[in-house]
């Protein structure tokens, strides 16, 4: 893996904790999450008519991904909501890479490197040391982080044939996020369209800078996934973690403790590992 795409990776991963802290430190996280989704579809709309279609083999993939993403924010509001983002983020960011791994091997034939695997694997152990840290408190949060890990893996995987199958891997970012967005700003404007105008009205530059970087760091992966494989490229961005656990510290006042900070470490471990494959 080169220098160039190692660099996207973590900026991309750097992105997505940041936007995540946006959604879990709003007063609101089910309409933080609609404003975020909805500023990243118009990022879209507006960037998507100078850009070419994707291949026609693609928009399955587009689709099932959009049911896959919807089902992720919903889940991602509610967990935020009811439980800690430093012990949520890293399970379900560290869970999906093994499920992804293991899903690229049986259905698209990757065979990840020695160093590759060896990082996968410490990566995930640093997952697991997660989650002694969070005891019997916040199960129901842990659990629904736990199947929205699967859902993660799921599109990361669909998306990874996607993009390839595209020959547009930019446009084929923007239409998932287009669809999303509006598929999930429907919602509110269906079910709480009040509620969502006062919302907006005050939180606005939450959605625009959220949106921004969801869509961003998510463009970086899939475009680094026609670079490199699938299973190490969704491993190296899951050390995003890294910076959701300083960011959790820092700005949003949560409890750290030793074992999570040798987690963490543990983590970045298995980021250096990967790079070096």
């Amino acid at each position: 893996m080169s220098g160039a795409v190692f660099g996207l990776i973590m900026f991309a991963a750097a992105l997505h904790a940041s936007w995540n802290a946006i959604v879990k430190a709003g007063q609101n996280k089910l309409l933080t999450t609609v404003l975020v989704t909805t500023s990243a579809a118009i990022w879209a709309a507006i960037l998507l008519p100078f850009l070419p279609s994707p291949d026609s083999q693609s928009w399955p993939y587009i689709a099932l991904s959009v049911a896959l993403q919807i089902l992720y924010f919903a889940l991602l509001a509610r967990i935020y909501r009811i439980a800690d983002m430093s012990q949520t983020y890293p399970l379900m960011r560290g869970v999906a890479p093994l499920i992804v791994a293991l899903a690229a091997i049986v259905m698209l034939g990757e065979i990840p490197s020695r160093n590759a695997g060896s990082g996968i694997i410490i990566i995930c152990s640093g997952i697991l040391m997660m989650l002694f840290t969070a005891g019997r408190q916040g199960r129901s949060g842990l659990a629904l982080a736990l199947l929205n890990a699967v859902v993660i893996g799921g599109y990361t995987l669909v998306d990874g044939v996607g993009v390839r199958l595209s020959a547009a891997p930019v446009a084929y970012t923007l239409w998932i996020f287009l669809l999303t967005g509006a598929g999930i700003a429907l919602y509110a404007a269906l079910t709480r369209l009040s509620e969502a105008r006062q919302y907006l009205r005050i939180n606005w530059r939450l959605g625009v800078v959220g949106g921004f970087g969801t869509l961003t760091s998510y463009g970086l992966a899939l475009y680094a996934m026609t670079l490199a494989p699938v299973a190490v490229v969704a491993a190296l961005r899951e050390t995003s973690i890294l910076f959701a656990v300083a960011i959790s510290g820092v700005f949003l006042k949560e409890q750290v403790g030793r074992i999570r900070l040798l987690a963490v470490c543990v983590i970045a471990l298995g980021a250096f590992t990967v790079r070096l494959a």
